[in-house]
C-alpha cells in the first residue's frame, strides 16, 4: 500500500484528494476536500490542514495539477499569488516525492483513469492503440495537448495551441475577427478568444452589436452587468453560462446563434489539432463547457466542422472523438501521475 496526495489547484478553488494505491485494488480515495484558494497564503498550510482533518499519515508521493505553466519544477499561478517549488514543498511537507504538472497535462494522465460512463463518444472512428492521443478543452481558456506512447506508458505533453491564430472560414467569422481586432485594439486574434467561455461572450457581443438578432431583456441585463464589472478580480455573474443555458433551452435566438458559431469554431479547431497529430488513439474533448451543452455538441455541426477539411475528410472521419463527462479528470490524472513517481 502506498499513500498518495493529489491536488487540482486553481486560482479560485483547490481540490485535495488522499489516495491509497495497491497492485490488487488500484487507486482508492480515502478523503477529499475543496478549499477556497484565496484564503491561504501558500499551498503548504492548506495541505497541512487537510492532512490533519483527514487524520492521515504523511503521504509518500504527491502530484499537484497547476492552472498555469510549470517550468523547472516550479510554478507561478496565473490568478493567485503563489510560487510553488517542488524542493521547498517536499521539505516543508516532509513528502519525499512531489511533482507539479500543468492542469491540462493532468487531464492527459486522467484519461486512463476514466470509465466508459465518464465518456460520450461523438465518433467511433478506427482506434489504433499505438497512435497518438489528442486532448482539447474549452473552459476559461482553450487547453490543448497530446500523448505519445513510450514503451508501456504514455508521455503527456501540454501545449499552448489555444494561443494559435483564429482562422475564420466564412464571411461572418471574418467579420467576427475584425470586430475583435477593433474592440481590443490588437494585432492578431487567438483561437482562445473565440473558443472559450470568454469567447462565447465575445461572439454574443459581436452578434448583438451588429444587430444580427434581437436581444432579450433578461440576458441583456446580465451581460451589461458583466461588462460594467470589467477589471474586477471576481464577477457577480457568468454571462457565458447564462448564454449557453438559454441556447440549450431554445428560448433565445441570439444565444442560439452565439452557440452555433462557437460550436462550429470549436469543431474546426479540434479538426486542426487532429490534422497535426493524427490521433488515431482518440481525440478527447475536456473542459467545463462541452458537458454543459452536451445536446448541442451532439446534434449540432461540431463533427461536420471537425471533418470538413477538404481532401483530409476521410482521414478525420477515422479519428475516435470523445467528450469527457467526468469533471474530476484532472484530479484523477494527478493521482495517477503521483503513483508513477
Amino acid at each position: 500500500m502506498t499513500l498518495l496526495l493529489a491536488g487540482d489547484i486553481g486560482g479560485t478553488k483547490t481540490i485535495l484528494r488522499l489516495v491509497e494505491t495497491s497492485e490488487t485494488l488500484g487507486l482508492q480515495t480515502l478523503c477529499e476536500k475543496n478549499f477556497h484558494s484565496g484564503d491561504y497564503p501558500d499551498l503548504v498550510p492548506m495541505v497541512r490542514k487537510f492532512l490533519v482533518k483527514a487524520n492521515a499519515a504523511t503521504p509518500e508521493k504527491a502530484c499537484f495539477a497547476i492552472a498555469g505553466p510549470v517550468v523547472n519544477n516550479t510554478a507561478k499561478l496565473t490568478n493567485l499569488a503563489w510560487f510553488l517549488d517542488t524542493a521547498r514543498l517536499s521539505q516543508e511537507l516532509s513528502i519525499p516525492s512531489i511533482s507539479l504538472i500543468n492542469d491540462f497535462a493532468a487531464v492527459g494522465y486522467g484519461i486512463f483513469g476514466l470509465s466508459k460512463q465518464d465518456l460520450l463518444t461523438l465518433q467511433d472512428g478506427k482506434h489504433q492503440p499505438e497512435a497518438p492521443i489528442a486532448i482539447i478543452g474549452a473552459g476559461t481558456g482553450l487547453g490543448q495537448g497530446f500523448l505519445i506512447k513510450q514503451g508501456n506508458h504514455y508521455q503527456v505533453f501540454p501545449s499552448e495551441g489555444g494561443h494559435a491564430d483564429f482562422a475564420p472560414r466564412n464571411e461572418l467569422e471574418f467579420q467576427l475577427m475584425r470586430y475583435l481586432l477593433d474592440k481590443h485594439d490588437i494585432q492578431r486574434v487567438s483561437v482562445e478568444r473565440v473558443v472559450s467561455g470568454l469567447g462565447i461572450v465575445a461572439i454574443y457581443q459581436f452578434l448583438r452589436d451588429r444587430q444580427l438578432a434581437a436581444e432579450s431583456p433578461d440576458i441583456a441585463q446580465i451581460v451589461r452587468s458583466w461588462e460594467q464589472e470589467a477589471g474586477k478580480a471576481e464577477k457577480s455573474v457568468d454571462p457565458g453560462a447564462i448564454i449557453g443555458s438559454a441556447a440549450l433551452q431554445g428560448r433565445d435566438r441570439l444565444c442560439e446563434q452565439t452557440l452555433q458559431i462557437f460550436i462550429e469554431a470549436y469543431g474546426a479547431e479540434a479538426g486542426n489539432l487532429a490534422l497535426k497529430l493524427l490521433p488515431h488513439g482518440g481525440l478527447y474533448i475536456a473542459g467545463g463547457i462541452g458537458p454543459k451543452i452536451l445536446p448541442l455538441m451532439q446534434k449540432s455541426s461540431f463533427l461536420l466542422n471537425f471533418t470538413q477539411k477538404g481532401r483530409m475528410r476521410s482521414i478525420l472521419e477515422e479519428i475516435p472523438v470523445h467528450i469527457i463527462l467526468n469533471q474530476q479528470v484532472g484530479l484523477i490524472g494527478a493521482a495517477l501521475c503521483a503513483a508513477r513517481l
